[in-house]
């Protein structure tokens, strides 16, 4: 009998999580679910999926949580850390979870005699920051990171400690736009062309890219299954460009609106809007979708990323292009009353 391969996800309760906690059990994978106490367990129904709560709080008791969960059921062969924030009350926030959260679990691995096979760091194409705005040249790997936003900082220190750290093989998956079933940030978006308007950020079209979330799951366990892909970083995109423009007409197309009023909305007004949707979100203590770090993420032009490396080094070709993930994300928020 072949031994089954343990895995443990963080995040698994979001978005990206279910998706590679589904991606896991359909190879096969004893399943470990990461989560935080009082997450939902939404999309962690299948009753494969075994839960541990990490503690974050200090780097010893996660070491004694670990050591404690190694000694009595054994260890991970790969872990893929997808714990973190895309949005936040407060900017410390993002280093709280994205940076030093990592950083604690890397480390407390090691101390607790945890080690995997492998390490996967789900990262985001925001830790570049604007590069090469004026020429829409493809971002490489190689270029220049200036990330403008807390987001994308935080996400970059997650990385650099990664990469210097001498515990484990890693491998660090950075994604465009990530969209799907169950997704929010884009699901406004198509509400809002469902409801007759399309509002673009800034009057010089952006040009965009993006992954279907079944195809990022899929090129994650490419990367954790390849014994000679490690201490790498990929970009993930389906390889197509778009505008924001094209985003909204295959929307549009695929609700069937006839008419719908597009406006562009001036980079200053965006930021305007950004700013009191901030400081809203800190007067009722929610985590808002817009706020100023968001403003730099539309003011951005250029978001097209080198896809070469991963389709050449790992035969990643991904299944959905945008029309294709699209129609299923629409049929989805149709069925469950999202749209």
């Amino acid at each position: 009998m072949v031994e089954r391969k343990r895995i443990l996800i963080t995040g698994a309760s979001g978005f990206i999580g279910g998706f590679l906690v589904d991606e896991a059990l359909r190879r096969g994978y004893e399943v470990w679910a990461g989560i935080r106490p009082g997450s939902s367990r939404k999309y962690l129904q299948d009753e494969r999926i075994r839960i541990i709560y990490l503690n974050y709080d200090s780097k010893d008791a996660l070491v004694d949580q670990l050591r404690s969960f190694a000694d009595s059921t054994g260890v991970w062969d790969y872990v893929i850390h997808n714990a973190g924030l895309t949005k936040a009350l407060r900017k410390k926030d993002f280093y709280t979870v994205n940076t030093f959260n990592t950083q604690i679990l890397i480390e407390a691995l090691a101390v607790a005699g945890c080690k995997p096979r492998k390490f996967l760091l789900m990262s985001s194409l925001s830790s570049y920051g604007p590069v090469k705005e004026d020429s829409f040249r493809p971002i490489r790997t190689d270029d220049d990171r200036k990330p403008d936003t807390v987001y994308g900082k935080s996400k970059l220190e997650a990385e650099l400690f990664l990469r210097a750290q001498p515990f484990f093989p890693y491998i660090i998956l950075l994604p465009t736009g990530v969209y799907g079933p169950g997704d929010r940030d884009y699901l406004m978006e198509i509400k809002s062309i469902r409801s007759g308007f399309d509002l673009k950020a800034g009057m010089k079209p952006q040009k965009i890219t993006f992954i279907y979330v079944k195809d990022l799951a899929v090129a994650a366990f490419m990367a954790i299954e390849n014994e000679n892909i490690k201490n790498v970083s990929y970009f993930v995109a389906d390889g197509d460009v778009y505008t924001d423009a094209g985003f909204a007409h295959t929307v549009k197309e695929l609700l069937g609106k006839r008419f719908v009023i597009n406006l562009r909305i001036p980079l200053w007004m965006c930021y305007v809007a950004c700013f009191f949707s901030g400081i809203f979100g800190r007067l009722t203590g929610r985590a808002v979708t817009l706020n100023t770090d968001k403003y730099h993420i539309l003011k951005q032009r250029n978001w097209i990323c080198d896809t070469e490396p991963i389709r050449r080094e790992l035969g990643f070709t991904p299944v959905y292009d945008l029309r294709k993930g699209l129609e299923e994300t629409i049929r989805y928020g149709k069925e469950n009353g999202l749209l």
